[in-house]
Protein backbone atom coordinates (compact mmCIF):
# COMPACT_ATOMS: atom_id res chain seq x y z
CA UNK A 1 0.00 0.00 0.00
CA UNK A 2 1.76 3.11 -0.76
CA UNK A 3 1.76 6.02 1.19
CA UNK A 4 2.10 9.91 1.26
CA UNK A 5 4.77 11.75 2.41
CA UNK A 6 5.74 15.50 3.61
CA UNK A 7 9.07 16.95 3.00
CA UNK A 8 10.20 19.27 6.55
CA UNK A 9 13.06 21.75 5.07
CA UNK A 10 13.21 22.52 1.18
CA UNK A 11 17.05 23.03 1.14
CA UNK A 12 19.58 22.49 -0.71
CA UNK A 13 19.54 18.81 0.05
CA UNK A 14 15.71 17.90 -0.17
CA UNK A 15 14.96 18.30 -4.28
CA UNK A 16 17.43 15.12 -4.55
CA UNK A 17 14.99 12.91 -2.31
CA UNK A 18 12.20 14.08 -3.33
CA UNK A 19 12.91 13.12 -6.80
CA UNK A 20 13.63 9.69 -5.74
CA UNK A 21 10.23 9.60 -3.36
CA UNK A 22 8.33 10.72 -6.15
CA UNK A 23 9.46 7.93 -8.96
CA UNK A 24 9.24 5.10 -5.91
CA UNK A 25 6.38 3.10 -6.74
CA UNK A 26 5.94 3.01 -2.96
CA UNK A 27 5.14 6.96 -2.56
CA UNK A 28 1.30 8.28 -3.31
CA UNK A 29 1.49 11.90 -3.33
CA UNK A 30 4.66 14.33 -2.00
CA UNK A 31 3.73 18.08 0.00
CA UNK A 32 6.57 20.27 1.43
CA UNK A 33 6.81 23.35 4.03
CA UNK A 34 9.65 25.36 4.98
CA UNK A 35 10.44 28.20 7.55
CA UNK A 36 11.24 29.91 4.34
CA UNK A 37 7.42 29.42 2.07
CA UNK A 38 8.63 30.21 -0.58
CA UNK A 39 11.10 27.81 -1.56
CA UNK A 40 9.00 24.93 -0.45
CA UNK A 41 6.45 26.20 -3.16
CA UNK A 42 9.87 26.23 -5.68
CA UNK A 43 10.17 22.65 -4.57
CA UNK A 44 6.73 21.62 -5.28
CA UNK A 45 6.96 23.34 -8.58
CA UNK A 46 10.11 22.02 -9.35
CA UNK A 47 9.09 18.82 -9.17
CA UNK A 48 5.66 18.73 -9.83
CA UNK A 49 4.75 17.68 -6.18
CA UNK A 50 1.24 16.69 -6.45
CA UNK A 51 1.06 16.96 -2.29
CA UNK A 52 1.28 20.90 -2.28
CA UNK A 53 2.35 23.12 0.23
CA UNK A 54 1.85 23.45 3.97
CA UNK A 55 2.32 27.00 5.80
CA UNK A 56 4.34 25.29 8.82
CA UNK A 57 5.29 22.02 10.59
CA UNK A 58 2.47 21.63 12.80
CA UNK A 59 -0.08 22.12 9.82
CA UNK A 60 1.53 19.21 8.29
CA UNK A 61 1.20 17.05 11.59
CA UNK A 62 -2.02 17.97 11.42
CA UNK A 63 -3.01 16.80 7.86
CA UNK A 64 -3.40 13.07 6.83
CA UNK A 65 0.50 12.58 5.72
CA UNK A 66 1.61 9.33 6.74
CA UNK A 67 5.28 10.20 7.04
CA UNK A 68 7.72 13.10 6.83
CA UNK A 69 11.04 13.21 5.84
CA UNK A 70 13.35 15.95 7.60
CA UNK A 71 15.57 18.13 5.67
CA UNK A 72 16.46 20.63 7.95
CA UNK A 73 19.10 22.31 9.88
CA UNK A 74 21.30 19.17 11.79
CA UNK A 75 20.24 20.64 15.21
CA UNK A 76 16.78 20.74 14.91
CA UNK A 77 16.78 16.97 13.57
CA UNK A 78 15.83 15.49 17.53
CA UNK A 79 13.08 17.50 18.44
CA UNK A 80 11.27 17.46 15.06
CA UNK A 81 11.67 13.53 14.55
CA UNK A 82 9.50 13.14 18.60
CA UNK A 83 6.89 15.83 17.31
CA UNK A 84 6.34 13.85 14.27
CA UNK A 85 6.39 10.73 15.26
CA UNK A 86 4.05 11.37 18.66
CA UNK A 87 1.81 13.08 16.23
CA UNK A 88 1.28 9.72 14.27
CA UNK A 89 3.48 10.03 11.55
CA UNK A 90 6.71 7.65 10.11
CA UNK A 91 10.15 9.47 10.01
CA UNK A 92 13.03 9.56 7.78
CA UNK A 93 15.62 12.33 9.06
CA UNK A 94 18.96 13.13 7.83
CA UNK A 95 21.74 13.20 9.85
CA UNK A 96 23.20 13.47 12.96
CA UNK A 97 19.77 12.08 14.57
CA UNK A 98 20.14 14.37 17.39
CA UNK A 99 22.58 16.59 19.54
CA UNK A 100 22.15 15.32 22.93
CA UNK A 101 21.63 11.80 24.68
CA UNK A 102 18.39 13.02 25.73
CA UNK A 103 17.14 13.55 22.07
CA UNK A 104 18.19 10.42 21.05
CA UNK A 105 16.44 8.76 24.25
CA UNK A 106 13.70 10.07 23.38
CA UNK A 107 13.12 9.14 19.82
CA UNK A 108 13.69 5.38 20.57
CA UNK A 109 11.18 5.39 23.69
CA UNK A 110 9.07 7.29 20.88
CA UNK A 111 9.85 4.50 18.32
CA UNK A 112 8.61 1.88 21.05
CA UNK A 113 5.62 3.41 22.00
CA UNK A 114 4.31 4.50 18.62
CA UNK A 115 5.45 0.87 17.03
CA UNK A 116 5.89 3.67 13.93
CA UNK A 117 9.04 4.01 11.62
CA UNK A 118 12.12 5.99 12.41
CA UNK A 119 15.31 5.91 9.61
CA UNK A 120 18.44 8.49 9.36
CA UNK A 121 19.68 8.62 6.47
CA UNK A 122 23.20 7.87 7.03
CA UNK A 123 24.98 7.57 3.29
CA UNK A 124 28.06 5.78 5.02
CA UNK A 125 25.85 2.64 5.46
CA UNK A 126 25.88 1.95 1.35
CA UNK A 127 29.31 3.72 0.73
CA UNK A 128 31.28 1.50 -1.55
CA UNK A 129 34.12 0.30 0.96
CA UNK A 130 31.24 -0.09 3.54
CA UNK A 131 29.20 -2.38 1.49
CA UNK A 132 32.57 -4.09 0.77
CA UNK A 133 33.93 -4.63 4.05
CA UNK A 134 30.05 -5.98 5.02
CA UNK A 135 30.67 -8.51 2.61
CA UNK A 136 33.94 -9.71 3.95
CA UNK A 137 33.16 -9.80 7.41
CA UNK A 138 30.06 -12.13 6.18
CA UNK A 139 32.55 -14.12 5.07
CA UNK A 140 34.96 -14.22 7.35
CA UNK A 141 38.00 -13.09 5.73
CA UNK A 142 39.02 -10.81 8.44
CA UNK A 143 39.44 -13.29 11.14
CA UNK A 144 38.94 -10.76 14.22
CA UNK A 145 38.33 -7.34 13.74
CA UNK A 146 40.19 -5.95 16.07
CA UNK A 147 40.94 -2.25 14.80
CA UNK A 148 39.20 0.16 12.35
CA UNK A 149 39.28 3.61 11.14
CA UNK A 150 36.88 6.13 9.62
CA UNK A 151 37.83 9.73 8.43
CA UNK A 152 35.19 12.19 6.99
CA UNK A 153 37.55 15.14 5.59
CA UNK A 154 35.67 17.68 4.26
CA UNK A 155 37.23 21.30 4.88
CA UNK A 156 34.88 24.15 5.08
CA UNK A 157 36.54 26.03 2.13
CA UNK A 158 34.89 23.29 -0.28
CA UNK A 159 31.24 24.43 0.01
CA UNK A 160 30.83 24.77 3.34
CA UNK A 161 30.76 28.31 3.44
CA UNK A 162 28.32 28.48 0.58
CA UNK A 163 25.77 25.96 2.32
CA UNK A 164 26.07 27.18 5.45
CA UNK A 165 25.29 31.30 3.91
CA UNK A 166 22.61 29.22 2.16
CA UNK A 167 20.85 27.66 5.28
CA UNK A 168 21.89 29.69 8.13
CA UNK A 169 20.73 33.85 6.35
CA UNK A 170 22.10 36.73 8.46
CA UNK A 171 23.94 34.96 11.34
CA UNK A 172 25.10 32.05 9.38
CA UNK A 173 28.45 32.14 11.42
CA UNK A 174 26.90 31.37 14.36
CA UNK A 175 25.78 28.09 12.57
CA UNK A 176 28.64 26.87 10.48
CA UNK A 177 30.94 26.31 13.65
CA UNK A 178 29.07 22.77 14.15
CA UNK A 179 30.97 20.76 16.45
CA UNK A 180 32.86 18.34 14.21
CA UNK A 181 32.07 15.32 16.60
CA UNK A 182 28.49 15.99 17.04
CA UNK A 183 28.48 15.44 13.09
CA UNK A 184 30.28 12.18 13.49
CA UNK A 185 27.96 9.57 11.28
CA UNK A 186 29.82 9.64 7.95
CA UNK A 187 32.94 8.41 9.60
CA UNK A 188 31.44 6.01 12.61
CA UNK A 189 28.71 4.68 10.21
CA UNK A 190 31.27 3.51 7.54
CA UNK A 191 33.00 1.74 10.18
CA UNK A 192 29.96 0.73 12.48
CA UNK A 193 28.17 -0.06 9.22
CA UNK A 194 30.56 -2.80 8.60
CA UNK A 195 31.99 -3.93 11.85
CA UNK A 196 28.93 -5.60 13.91
CA UNK A 197 30.15 -3.99 17.47
CA UNK A 198 29.59 -0.78 19.60
CA UNK A 199 31.35 1.90 21.20
CA UNK A 200 31.71 1.24 25.08
CA UNK A 201 33.99 4.41 25.90
CA UNK A 202 36.43 6.98 24.30
CA UNK A 203 39.12 9.51 24.37
CA UNK A 204 38.95 12.83 22.00
CA UNK A 205 41.07 15.77 21.13
CA UNK A 206 39.55 18.73 19.76
CA UNK A 207 41.71 21.62 17.83
CA UNK A 208 40.88 24.99 18.47
CA UNK A 209 40.69 26.92 15.33
CA UNK A 210 43.26 29.94 14.12
CA UNK A 211 41.84 31.07 11.01
CA UNK A 212 39.26 33.60 12.77
CA UNK A 213 37.17 34.81 10.44
CA UNK A 214 34.25 34.10 12.83
CA UNK A 215 33.57 30.52 12.24
CA UNK A 216 34.60 28.08 14.89
CA UNK A 217 34.59 31.25 17.76
CA UNK A 218 33.28 30.65 21.01
CA UNK A 219 31.83 34.11 21.41
CA UNK A 220 29.89 33.69 18.18
CA UNK A 221 29.46 30.19 17.96
CA UNK A 222 25.64 28.95 18.71
CA UNK A 223 27.43 25.70 20.15
CA UNK A 224 29.74 27.40 21.89
CA UNK A 225 32.47 25.92 19.75
CA UNK A 226 35.52 26.84 18.97
CA UNK A 227 37.07 22.98 17.18
CA UNK A 228 37.48 22.66 13.61
CA UNK A 229 39.05 19.37 13.68
CA UNK A 230 38.95 16.51 16.26
CA UNK A 231 40.18 13.22 16.37
CA UNK A 232 37.83 10.39 18.62
CA UNK A 233 39.74 6.65 19.56
CA UNK A 234 36.85 4.11 20.79
CA UNK A 235 37.22 1.05 22.63
CA UNK A 236 34.31 -1.50 21.58
CA UNK A 237 32.77 -4.40 23.02
CA UNK A 238 34.41 -6.73 21.71
CA UNK A 239 37.46 -5.61 23.21
CA UNK A 240 39.06 -3.90 20.05
CA UNK A 241 38.80 -0.11 19.24
CA UNK A 242 38.29 2.07 16.27
CA UNK A 243 39.53 5.87 15.71
CA UNK A 244 37.57 8.61 14.09
CA UNK A 245 38.54 12.09 12.39
CA UNK A 246 36.64 14.73 11.75
CA UNK A 247 38.02 17.47 9.97
CA UNK A 248 36.97 20.98 8.74
CA UNK A 249 39.97 22.35 7.95
CA UNK A 250 42.52 20.44 5.89
CA UNK A 251 44.80 20.09 3.27
CA UNK A 252 42.36 17.81 0.80
CA UNK A 253 40.42 17.64 -1.65
CA UNK A 254 36.89 16.47 -1.66
CA UNK A 255 36.30 15.29 -5.41
CA UNK A 256 38.31 12.68 -4.80
CA UNK A 257 36.79 10.62 -1.98
CA UNK A 258 35.35 12.49 1.52
CA UNK A 259 34.98 9.86 4.02
CA UNK A 260 37.86 6.76 3.75
CA UNK A 261 38.09 3.38 6.04
CA UNK A 262 40.47 0.66 6.99
CA UNK A 263 39.67 -2.32 8.72
CA UNK A 264 42.50 -4.79 10.89
CA UNK A 265 41.54 -8.08 11.34
CA UNK A 266 43.87 -11.38 12.27
CA UNK A 267 43.51 -12.92 8.65
CA UNK A 268 42.54 -9.83 6.45
CA UNK A 269 43.12 -5.82 6.27
CA UNK A 270 41.01 -3.53 3.60
CA UNK A 271 42.09 0.19 3.51
CA UNK A 272 40.41 3.32 0.67
CA UNK A 273 42.32 5.86 0.54
CA UNK A 274 41.97 8.87 -1.93
CA UNK A 275 42.20 7.03 -5.32
CA UNK A 276 43.31 3.50 -4.24
CA UNK A 277 41.46 0.82 -2.53
CA UNK A 278 42.75 -2.41 -1.40
CA UNK A 279 42.27 -5.47 0.10
CA UNK A 280 45.18 -7.56 1.85
CA UNK A 281 45.63 -10.99 3.37
CA UNK A 282 48.34 -13.34 4.10
CA UNK A 283 48.41 -14.41 0.73
CA UNK A 284 49.06 -11.00 -0.85
CA UNK A 285 47.64 -7.75 -1.98
CA UNK A 286 44.93 -7.30 -4.57
CA UNK A 287 43.39 -3.75 -6.31
CA UNK A 288 39.49 -3.25 -5.80
CA UNK A 289 39.95 0.05 -6.89
CA UNK A 290 37.52 -0.51 -9.57
CA UNK A 291 34.72 -3.00 -7.94
CA UNK A 292 34.24 0.49 -5.48
CA UNK A 293 34.51 3.01 -8.20
CA UNK A 294 30.91 4.94 -8.44
CA UNK A 295 29.94 5.67 -11.75
CA UNK A 296 28.29 9.41 -12.39
CA UNK A 297 24.90 9.73 -12.93
CA UNK A 298 24.52 13.23 -13.82
CA UNK A 299 26.81 16.00 -15.40
CA UNK A 300 28.88 18.45 -13.12
CA UNK A 301 27.08 21.49 -14.99
CA UNK A 302 23.39 19.54 -14.67
CA UNK A 303 20.78 22.44 -14.71
CA UNK A 304 19.50 20.59 -11.65
CA UNK A 305 22.35 21.34 -9.82
CA UNK A 306 22.48 25.34 -10.09
CA UNK A 307 21.72 25.87 -6.84
CA UNK A 308 24.48 23.99 -5.36
CA UNK A 309 28.18 25.07 -4.69
CA UNK A 310 30.02 23.74 -7.48
CA UNK A 311 32.56 22.75 -4.65
CA UNK A 312 29.76 20.48 -3.48
CA UNK A 313 28.29 18.98 -6.85
CA UNK A 314 30.11 15.72 -6.60
CA UNK A 315 28.20 14.52 -3.71
CA UNK A 316 24.69 14.62 -6.13
CA UNK A 317 26.14 13.13 -9.07
CA UNK A 318 28.20 9.89 -8.33
CA UNK A 319 26.08 6.76 -8.78
CA UNK A 320 26.31 3.20 -7.99
CA UNK A 321 29.46 0.77 -8.20
CA UNK A 322 30.00 -2.72 -9.13
CA UNK A 323 30.02 -3.91 -5.35
CA UNK A 324 26.69 -2.59 -5.16
CA UNK A 325 23.94 -4.66 -5.59
CA UNK A 326 20.84 -2.88 -7.36
CA UNK A 327 18.62 -5.82 -7.85
CA UNK A 328 16.86 -5.27 -5.49
CA UNK A 329 15.96 -1.28 -6.31
CA UNK A 330 13.31 -0.30 -7.97
CA UNK A 331 12.74 -0.40 -11.95
CA UNK A 332 11.96 3.44 -11.66
CA UNK A 333 15.26 4.35 -10.26
CA UNK A 334 17.11 2.60 -13.16
CA UNK A 335 17.82 6.48 -14.51
CA UNK A 336 17.30 8.56 -11.73
CA UNK A 337 20.24 11.37 -10.43
CA UNK A 338 21.68 9.15 -7.44
CA UNK A 339 24.60 10.85 -5.30
CA UNK A 340 27.08 10.03 -1.90
CA UNK A 341 28.89 7.18 -4.17
CA UNK A 342 25.52 5.48 -4.67
CA UNK A 343 24.14 5.90 -1.39
CA UNK A 344 21.09 7.59 -2.28
CA UNK A 345 18.73 5.18 -4.30
CA UNK A 346 19.20 2.29 -1.42
CA UNK A 347 18.29 4.42 1.57
CA UNK A 348 14.87 6.03 -0.20
CA UNK A 349 14.15 2.31 -1.06
CA UNK A 350 15.01 0.95 2.43
CA UNK A 351 12.92 4.01 4.10
CA UNK A 352 9.86 3.58 1.91
CA UNK A 353 10.02 -0.37 1.53
CA UNK A 354 9.75 -0.27 5.37
CA UNK A 355 6.86 1.77 5.66
CA UNK A 356 5.08 -0.31 3.16
CA UNK A 357 6.16 -3.53 5.09
CA UNK A 358 6.43 -2.89 8.61
CA UNK A 359 9.96 -3.89 8.89
CA UNK A 360 12.67 -2.38 10.52
CA UNK A 361 14.66 0.19 8.39
CA UNK A 362 18.40 -0.49 7.77
CA UNK A 363 19.60 2.61 9.84
CA UNK A 364 16.53 2.09 12.60
CA UNK A 365 16.58 4.08 16.05
CA UNK A 366 18.93 1.78 17.27
CA UNK A 367 21.35 1.08 14.60
CA UNK A 368 21.50 5.59 14.34
CA UNK A 369 21.85 5.68 18.11
CA UNK A 370 25.13 3.49 17.57
CA UNK A 371 26.22 5.44 14.61
CA UNK A 372 25.48 9.16 16.56
CA UNK A 373 26.08 8.90 20.37
CA UNK A 374 29.62 7.65 20.58
CA UNK A 375 30.19 11.59 18.72
CA UNK A 376 28.21 13.04 21.20
CA UNK A 377 30.14 11.51 24.29
CA UNK A 378 33.50 12.17 21.72
CA UNK A 379 32.60 15.53 21.93
CA UNK A 380 32.13 16.00 25.97
CA UNK A 381 35.92 14.24 26.18
CA UNK A 382 37.45 16.52 23.75
CA UNK A 383 35.84 19.61 25.88
CA UNK A 384 37.57 17.91 28.97
CA UNK A 385 41.04 17.65 26.87
CA UNK A 386 40.84 13.98 26.26
CA UNK A 387 39.71 12.58 29.58
CA UNK A 388 38.76 9.22 28.45
CA UNK A 389 34.94 8.89 28.90
CA UNK A 390 33.53 5.62 30.51
CA UNK A 391 30.20 3.37 29.48
CA UNK A 392 28.89 5.48 32.45
CA UNK A 393 29.61 8.53 31.70
CA UNK A 394 27.43 11.60 31.08
CA UNK A 395 24.14 10.32 32.07
CA UNK A 396 21.06 12.61 31.76
CA UNK A 397 19.77 13.60 35.41
CA UNK A 398 17.12 10.61 37.02
CA UNK A 399 13.71 11.94 36.78
CA UNK A 400 14.30 14.09 33.41
CA UNK A 401 10.56 13.46 32.05
CA UNK A 402 10.36 13.29 27.95
CA UNK A 403 7.69 15.72 27.87
CA UNK A 404 9.66 18.53 29.45
CA UNK A 405 13.14 17.09 27.57
CA UNK A 406 11.03 17.82 24.23
CA UNK A 407 9.66 21.19 25.41
CA UNK A 408 13.40 22.13 26.16
CA UNK A 409 14.59 20.52 22.79
CA UNK A 410 11.83 22.37 20.64
CA UNK A 411 12.49 25.81 22.00
CA UNK A 412 16.05 25.45 21.45
CA UNK A 413 15.43 24.25 18.04
CA UNK A 414 12.99 26.89 18.01
CA UNK A 415 15.14 29.60 18.83
CA UNK A 416 18.16 28.59 16.64
CA UNK A 417 15.67 28.16 13.27
CA UNK A 418 14.17 31.61 14.06
CA UNK A 419 10.95 30.75 12.88
CA UNK A 420 7.65 29.77 13.91
CA UNK A 421 7.36 26.29 12.46
CA UNK A 422 8.35 24.32 15.98
CA UNK A 423 5.35 25.40 18.34
CA UNK A 424 6.59 23.15 21.14
CA UNK A 425 6.66 19.83 21.06
CA UNK A 426 2.78 18.54 21.39
CA UNK A 427 2.78 14.72 22.43
CA UNK A 428 -0.15 13.87 20.43
CA UNK A 429 -1.12 10.25 19.05
CA UNK A 430 -3.41 9.48 16.13
CA UNK A 431 -6.50 10.93 16.61
CA UNK A 432 -5.68 13.33 19.84
CA UNK A 433 -4.64 16.49 19.02
CA UNK A 434 -3.39 18.41 21.07
CA UNK A 435 -3.03 15.58 23.61
CA UNK A 436 -0.29 14.77 26.01
CA UNK A 437 1.33 11.21 25.92
CA UNK A 438 3.71 10.05 28.56
CA UNK A 439 6.63 7.98 27.29
CA UNK A 440 7.81 5.15 29.27
CA UNK A 441 11.32 7.08 29.67
CA UNK A 442 8.98 9.88 31.33
CA UNK A 443 7.85 7.97 33.88
CA UNK A 444 11.70 6.01 34.31
CA UNK A 445 13.31 8.93 33.96
CA UNK A 446 16.43 9.04 30.89
CA UNK A 447 18.91 8.40 33.57
CA UNK A 448 19.65 4.72 31.93
CA UNK A 449 20.57 6.14 28.87
CA UNK A 450 24.66 6.45 29.29
CA UNK A 451 26.81 5.44 26.57
CA UNK A 452 27.01 1.99 26.71
CA UNK A 453 23.25 1.34 27.37
CA UNK A 454 22.40 2.93 24.49
CA UNK A 455 24.60 1.32 21.74
CA UNK A 456 24.26 -1.87 23.47
CA UNK A 457 20.66 -1.60 22.86
CA UNK A 458 21.35 0.09 19.35
CA UNK A 459 23.60 -3.52 18.94
CA UNK A 460 20.64 -5.89 19.91
CA UNK A 461 16.85 -4.70 19.75
CA UNK A 462 16.20 -4.25 15.87
CA UNK A 463 13.12 -7.00 15.84
CA UNK A 464 14.61 -10.18 13.97
CA UNK A 465 12.75 -9.47 10.30
CA UNK A 466 16.04 -6.66 10.47
CA UNK A 467 18.99 -7.51 8.19
CA UNK A 468 22.42 -5.61 8.70
CA UNK A 469 21.85 -4.35 5.23
CA UNK A 470 18.21 -3.57 5.51
CA UNK A 471 14.65 -5.12 5.22
CA UNK A 472 14.97 -8.47 4.35
CA UNK A 473 11.78 -8.69 2.57
CA UNK A 474 13.71 -7.17 -0.23
CA UNK A 475 16.65 -8.84 0.15
CA UNK A 476 18.72 -5.00 0.63
CA UNK A 477 22.94 -5.30 0.00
Amino acid sequence: MSFSLGIVGAGQFAGFFAKLFQLHPGVSRISATDLLPERAERLVAEYGLTGGTHPDFDEMLDSDVDAVALFTQRWTHGPLAVQALLAGKHVYSCVPMAMTQEEIGAIIDAVRETGLTYMMGETSHYNPATVYAREKVAEQAFGRLFYAEGDYLHDMDHGFYAAYQYSGGENWKATASYPPLLYPTHSIGGVLGAWQTHATSVSAIGVVDDRRDGVFDREISQFDNDFSNATALFKTADGGSFRINEFRRVGYHPHIRESRFRFFGTEGIFETLDTVSLWHDKKGVQDVSQHLQAAPTLAADDPSLDHVDPALRDAFVSGTAPVHDRSRLPAEFAHAPNGHEGSHHFLADDFVTAVEHRAMPTVNAWVAARYTLPGIIAHASARRDGERLPRTGLRPGAGVTTRALAAASAARARRAAGGDDLQGLRARRPGQPGGVCRLGAARRGLAQYPLRSLAAAAHRDPPREQGPDGPVSRGAR
